[in-house]
């Protein structure tokens, strides 16, 4: 009896670590973004239609923490911006001397970079930032990597031509409303709440600002990570015209350890239901077959969702 106990246990202590094996959780970003409830929805998706697996969105500081915590080898997946994906794969930039080992589950959906303020703040073009209080987003952001190359290539000098913060997008849009700054930047999909939510604020006239024109400068620089793009007058409410900025793909990724099998099963799931996934973020109906292309991702592909796109046709080397 008491071998057939010991057994019994032994199984069980098996069993528990089979399941726990397939507990993950995905980094995401702030409350007032787009990482988050997408994070949410992907989350939802694994854990309704993934065999065994139990998935949790995570809060977080954004792309750079969530590379950190991919670097870990602890059970993550990440949503993350190609570029700063990039300089953790190289080592570079906030990553110096310590690569990460991180590869692409699939293409998700075009970051937009905001450069947000309102009237009355004597902000309307992208020099105007030089001698003004500017939030270029929280520490563990790609929006303060980002930022900060839209700030170098309009010839600006992040520390000494402004008084820089460094906040989340809720915590700009709430530091603006109080005119404790004039001006921030933010990298993400349309619409983002927390922009909404200023766009909306009685006697808070937006203003986007326009950097499309400091495009070529940045890719002469990092690469071609970055494409003109525009965000529509309607997307924002008080928005007078397009806004012309720049854009750079959103990744969900994963580290290079991961077996070919959750990543296949991962992938396979967020592609089978993503209309559950558009009904959480309307930017998930960019989570498209056709955006998986060899060139579309800044670091190597995981093998198990290489698996799953030649599957569909899609050939990535």
């Amino acid at each position: 009896m008491k071998s057939l106990l010991r057994v019994a246990a032994l199984a069980a202590g098996t069993l528990a670590f089979a399941v726990q094996a397939q507990n993950i959780s995905i980094a995401t970003g702030g409350t007032g973004g787009v990482y988050y409830p997408m994070g949410g929805g992907i989350a939802a998706v694994l854990s309704k239609y993934v065999s065994g697996m139990q998935a949790t969105a995570e809060v977080t500081g954004g792309s750079v923490a969530n590379l950190q915590l991919i670097g870990t080898g602890k059970p993550y997946i990440a949503l993350s911006m190609a570029d700063a994906t990039l300089d953790a794969y190289k080592g570079q930039d906030k990553f110096s001397g310590k690569p990460v080992p991180v590869r692409t589950l699939m293409v998700l959906y075009p970051n937009r970079m905001h450069v947000v303020s309102v009237e009355g703040t004597g902000v309307t073009k992208i020099s105007d930032l030089k001698g003004k209080r500017v939030s270029t987003g929280s520490g563990g952001s790609a929006t303060e990597v980002m930022a900060f190359r839209v700030i170098e290539a309009a010839g600006l000098d992040k520390d000494k031509d402004m008084t820089r913060e460094r906040l989340g997008v809720a915590e700009s849009v709430n530091a603006l409303k109080d005119r404790k700054i004039d001006a921030f930047f933010w990298v993400g999909g349309l619409p983002t709440a927390a922009v909404t939510d200023l766009a909306n604020t009685p006697g808070a006239k937006i203003r986007m600002i326009d950097i499309a024109d400091l495009v070529p400068a940045m890719n002469r620089k990092y690469g071609n990570l970055y494409v003109k793009d525009v965000i529509a007058k309607d997307v924002y409410k008080g928005m007078e015209a397009d806004n012309h900025q720049a854009t750079v793909m959103n990744l969900l990724i994963a580290h290079q350890s991961m077996d070919d099998k959750t990543a296949y099963s991962i992938v396979k799931a967020v592609f089978d239901h993503r209309d559950e996934l558009i009904r959480v973020h309307k930017e998930a109906a960019s989570f498209k077959l056709e955006n998986q292309k060899t060139d579309a991702s800044s670091i190597p592909w995981h093998p198990g969702a290489v698996k799953y796109f030649a599957e569909q046709g899609i050939k990535i080397n």
